[in-house]
């Protein structure tokens, strides 16, 4: 699951032509990639290719989002599926099949928050 933020107002949905969210993973299902407490940048309708992150409402609640892997299209929607298969409560297409892309919020293009490469040696 994640909490979300958009970086635009709801006057102005985009900012310089680039429509962004910043996202915070919560939980484990996507570890090792992320952890919990990592922020994302979220390019919202940017195009999926398969292996990359994404950030979709969940089909049982849309209210709620989530930050999975984009596996392959099937079926005019896409697989989206856990980097940690055992992590405990974990939502992925095994539990709810292909999610169509109206379902699919944005891509996942960098991890801003914590910076690793601060750290001393």
């Amino acid at each position: 699951m994640v909490q979300y933020r958009p970086y635009s107002s709801p006057k102005n949905p985009c900012v310089r032509g680039l429509c962004s969210m910043r996202v915070r993973v919560e939980g484990d299902s996507m570890l090792p990639a992320l952890r919990s407490g990592d922020w994302l940048w979220v390019r919202r309708g940017a195009p999926i290719r398969p292996g990359d992150l994404v950030v979709a409402r969940l089909p049982s609640d849309p209210s709620r989002l989530i930050v999975k892997r984009a596996a392959w299209e099937a079926d005019g929607g896409w697989w989206l599926e856990s980097d940690n298969q055992r992590a405990s409560g974990r939502r992925d297409s095994w539990d709810f099949g292909a999610l169509p892309p109206s379902a699919l919020v944005g891509r996942v293009m960098l991890r801003y928050w914590p910076l690793t490469f601060w750290r001393a040696r």
